[in-house]
């Protein structure tokens, strides 16, 4: 039977504990601790279950700062190692003079989108939190992920360094399905109003994942095209195609999924016994993992907003966009109205990553990421809390705007408890 285990990788420079921390873990002598400097010359790997996470895979790996040719051959194993970890413990040594391998391991680790915790080494016990407190300024990049102090070589430690990865690490083996409430034999409406923007040929990855999740779970999905121009120009035919349509059912339909954009219309059109939910809601709840309830928590910063407070807007990937593109056009001329002199800025691909004044903004409207992996989305929203900056959804922002109920009724089918009160 093969058993998936979480990867958890342990890096750092030479002597700065390490082989310490795996022992620590295994609470055993898996790797040999000394003060020579390159002890570890070959990675050493622990297979064992780790209560509360379950079954885990370590690897104490070699330092990275050795400079002989030895040196070089252990680096290229160690940062082999890196790829296939899915959390980095990066064990630091505060009295350290340097800091450029610690740095290095950083900077891939966050180009290959890996959970990063910092640990402090602090030896003998002693209290190194002036020398923690300055190395935010030489590693700026630390300022992302949480840190812990240990004394690596105190048994007593154990339980807080486990304590510390269980509560900040989410685990790759937990599986978000992406309609949790489908029921058998039941008919959902992919409400699919297809703008300018949309391409010939084929549906776009939300909707044919959509289509393609309802039937392969022995339910009935029903594809309708709304004419969005017509109904909001007042043409009353078209509302009258949307009766015929439901009524055509021999079995009411239990949810529509439509297009966010859809929102002021399909609020007011569709009947209350047909729940109600969007796509982009859809994709930014799977893509998390299922952290849909901390986007809905970050529509609240909406109400507090004020005149200069800066808004990033992101979309995960480039594509062409026209006059009425929901990111940068819908969305910006609704918060300019609600916010007159709101800052509104943009990061689309790479760019979020890259940005360097996460910092500076009051909140961040998210696509529904539905073009880039769900590691690259958790790095992103692990950036963001551990900054303490508040992010939202394009669905959930494009509801709420439509009221307390409207954004309700979306959250509703997700089962979604904290929005009373926004």
């Amino acid at each position: 039977m093969i058993i998936h285990r979480d990867n958890i990788g342990i890096f750092g420079r030479m002597n700065a504990g390490k082989s310490s921390v795996m022992n620590l873990l295994t609470q055993s002598e898996t790797s040999i601790v000394d003060s020579t400097p390159g002890t570890t010359a070959d990675t050493k790997i622990a297979l064992m279950e780790l209560h509360g996470l379950g079954p885990v895979k370590i690897f104490d790996t070699a330092g990275t700062d050795e400079i002989r040719e030895l040196g070089v051959k252990k680096k290229v194993k160690v940062f082999s190692c890196l790829k296939e970890c899915d959390l980095v413990l990066l064990i630091i040594d505060p009295r350290a003079k340097d800091f450029n391998s610690e740095k290095e391991i950083l900077e891939e680790s966050r180009e290959l989108d890996k959970q990063i915790l910092i640990i402090f080494n602090a030896f003998h016990g002693k209290d190194y939190t002036l020398k923690i407190l300055d190395l935010e300024e030489t590693l700026p990049l630390t300022k992302f992920y949480p840190r812990l102090s240990i004394s690596a070589d105190d048994p007593k430690c154990r339980q807080s360094l486990i304590s510390f990865i269980l509560e900040k690490y989410s685990s790759k083996n937990i599986k978000t399905e992406l309609l949790p409430f489908i029921r058998r034999d039941e008919f959902y409406i992919l409400n699919i109003p297809m703008d300018e923007e949309t391409p010939q040929g084929r549906y776009l990855r939300p909707q044919e994942m959509c289509e393609e999740f309802i039937t392969r779970h022995w339910a009935y999905p029903v594809s309708y095209r709304m004419d969005l121009g017509n109904i909001r120009a007042g043409k009353t035919e078209e509302k009258k195609r949307f009766e015929t349509f439901l009524g055509s059912f021999s079995k009411r339909p239990r949810v529509m999924i439509t297009d966010s954009q859809a929102m002021d219309i399909v609020k007011d059109l569709l009947p209350e016994d047909i729940e109600l939910t969007t796509f982009s809601i859809m994709m930014i709840n799977y893509m998390s993992c299922g952290k849909l309830n901390d986007f809905a928590k970050g529509i609240k910063v909406v109400k507090k907003l004020k005149t200069g407070d800066k808004i990033l807007i992101v979309e995960a990937c480039n594509h062409s966009r026209i006059a009425e593109d929901i990111g940068t056009a819908q969305i910006p001329g609704i918060l300019n109205k609600l916010v007159p002199g709101v800052i509104i800025e943009h990061n689309f691909g790479r760019e979020f990553q890259e940005n360097k004044a996460l910092s500076s903004y009051k909140l961040i409207i998210h696509c529904g990421g539905c073009m880039i992996s769900p590691q690259k989305i958790s790095a992103r929203l692990r950036d963001l809390s551990n900054l303490g900056i508040p992010y939202t959804n394009y669905g959930i922002f494009l509801s709420y705007i439509h009221g307390q109920k409207c954004l309700e009724r979306v959250l509703k089918p997700w089962r979604v408890n904290n929005v009373k009160k926004l």
